[in-house]
């Protein structure tokens, strides 16, 4: 063993062999913290030492096609855009499920813009009660600093003032509802029976995410349907 008569500033001798050894458990440990191998065309990854003890591995993740979906990019349009028109028309309330990072919905919406409709984009966390705020006449107080009086303003139903200033092309109003998952099970019910108080009004509520664009009537997931079946 070899030391240098050199110090780290505190008067002791410095051993380069134990400063190599140290440099190199450490690169060791960066390449093993995380191992990965191609089983089947699957990437598996592990974390732990590396060494012929395999027990000594701990899964942490896998990542996986599962078709060819996941090659084609989430811009696209699937085969399914006819039967998104066709439910639209025959359910006219539908509960749509987008996947997390977006871009799927607008595709849809675009085509539903094709078609004649025009949008009114509403938030659920602000929305407030559904049926009042879409309907009728409703009350808004305006934000104010402690100094000015509380004031109470009134605004139109929001759906009803649309619809009078539709052109008379068009082929009627989406209501589409943001984080519709946030409403109680009331007021989704209202929304899925809002067609048929306005005939010329479709409803589109974001009602959670999954893997891919995926929609079901909004009377089923607001529990309508087994009421009507009853």
């Amino acid at each position: 063993m070899s030391c240098s008569g050199g110090s780290l500033g505190y008067g002791g001798a410095t051993c380069l062999s134990n400063v190599h050894h140290t440099k190199k458990v450490q690169q060791q440990s960066l390449r093993s913290s995380l191992i990965g191998r191609k089983i089947g065309g699957v990437m598996k990854c592990w974390r732990g030492k590396t060494g012929n003890n395999s027990n000594r591995w701990k899964r942490v993740g896998v990542v996986q096609c599962r078709g060819i979906g996941d090659f084609v990019g989430g811009d696209l349009i699937w085969l399914d855009i006819d039967r998104w028109l066709s439910d639209v028309e025959e359910h006219k309330a539908l509960a749509i499920y987008p996947p997390h990072e977006g871009g799927y919905e607008g595709r849809y919406l675009s085509r539903l813009i094709r078609q004649g409709y025009y949008f009114l984009d509403l938030s659920a966390r602000g929305l407030g009660d559904p049926e009042t705020t879409l309907t009728k006449i409703h009350p808004v107080c305006p934000a104010h600093v402690g100094k000015q009086p509380i004031a109470r303003w009134y605004y139109p139903p929001e759906v009803d003032f649309r619809l009078e200033s539709l052109p008379p092309n068009a082929k009627g109003l989406v209501v589409w509802i943001l984080e519709a998952k946030v409403l109680s099970k009331a007021e989704l019910q209202f929304l899925a029976l809002l067609p048929t108080l306005r005939p010329n009004v479709r409803v589109i509520a974001e009602c959670g995410n999954w893997r891919k664009f995926m929609w079901k009537p909004l009377k089923e997931i607001a529990g309508l349907t087994s009421i009507e079946e009853a």
